[in-house]
C-alpha cells in the first residue's frame, strides 16, 4: 500500500477574475523504498504540491492519504501528530532557528519527538556523510547557504521518518554535495525503507530517481526517461 496517495487534487488561489488553478486534477503515489523527484519550472505548483502532501496545507477538493488516514478527516492535532510522527520536511526556506547552535536544533528535534530517532551513531554518520559534523557548534548565522541547506536535511532525517518530502534540497549546493544529497536520499529509500519525493528544478538528481514526475501548467505526468534541463 502506498503510504502517501493524492486524489484528484485541485488547488486555486484567488478569488474571481484573479482566480489560479495551481495543480489541477492531481493523482500521485508514493510507496516504501522509491525515490521519487517532481519537476518542474518555478511556478509550476511543485511546492504547492508538496506542502499538500506533507499536509501543511489544504487542497481546494481531492483527498490526501498518509499512512492510510484521510489527512481531511483529522483534527489539527491529530495533522500535528501524523506529521509528527510520519513526515519529514526539508522546506526551501531552511527554517533553521537563528538562535540555536546546530546541535541545538537537533537537540530541540530530540525533545518535541523524543521516540524513533536516528541513534547517535547514526546521527554521526549522517553529520559526516553532509560534511557538517565540524559546524555543530556554529549558529545559523555563521553557516553558508549551502552549509544552512545541509543542516536542514540533517534535522529533518533524524526525526527518522517513513516520508521525506524535500523542496529544492540541493538548490545551493555544488555538483559533489548534489551527488552526496541524491546518495542520501537513495540510501534512505532502498535500505531504510523510506518513501522520498522531492520537488526541484534541479536535473542533476535524475540519476538517483526511480520516478521523476513533471509538473506543467499545474498538471502531473509521468516523465519520459529522455531528460531536460529546467
Amino acid at each position: 500500500m502506498s503510504v502517501i496517495e493524492l486524489k484528484n487534487i485541485n488547488k486555486y488561489f484567488g478569488t474571481g477574475t484573479s482566480r489560479v488553478h495551481v495543480l489541477s486534477d492531481v493523482n500521485f503515489a508514493a510507496d516504501k523504498g522509491e525515490l521519487i523527484l517532481v519537476v518542474g519550472p518555478s511556478g509550476s505548483g511543485k511546492s504547492t504540491f508538496l506542502t499538500i502532501a506533507g499536509g501543511l496545507q489544504t487542497p481546494s477538493s481531492g483527498k490526501v492519504i498518509v499512512e492510510g488516514q484521510d489527512v481531511d478527516q483529522l483534527t489539527k492535532k491529530q495533522r500535528d501528530k501524523l506529521r509528527l510522527n510520519h513526515v519529514g520536511f526539508v522546506l526551501q526556506s531552511y527554517a533553521l532557528v537563528p538562535y540555536l547552535k546546530v546541535k541545538e536544533q537537533l537537540e530541540f528535534v530530540r525533545r518535541v519527538k523524543r521516540t524513533g530517532l536516528l541513534s547517535s551513531d547514526d546521527l554521526q554518520d549522517l553529520l559526516a556523510q553532509l560534511g557538517i559534523e565540524d559546524l555543530v557548534d556554529k549558529f545559523p548565522g555563521q553557516l553558508s547557504g549551502g552549509q544552512t541547506q545541509r543542516v536542514a536535511i540533517a534535522r529533518a532525517l533524524y526525526a527518522n521518518p517513513e516520508i521525506v518530502l524535500a523542496d529544492e534540497p540541493t538548490a545551493a549546493l555544488d555538483s559533489a554535495r548534489v551527488a552526496e544529497v541524491g546518495k542520501l536520499f537513495k540510501e534512505l529509500a532502498e535500505t531504510r525503507n523510506k518513501a522520498v519525493v522531492v520537488v526541484t528544478h534541479d536535473m542533476r538528481l535524475a540519476e538517483f530517481a526511480d520516478k521523476t514526475y513533471e509538473i506543467l501548467d499545474g498538471k502531473l505526468r509521468l516523465k519520459q526517461p529522455a531528460q531536460e534541463t529546467y
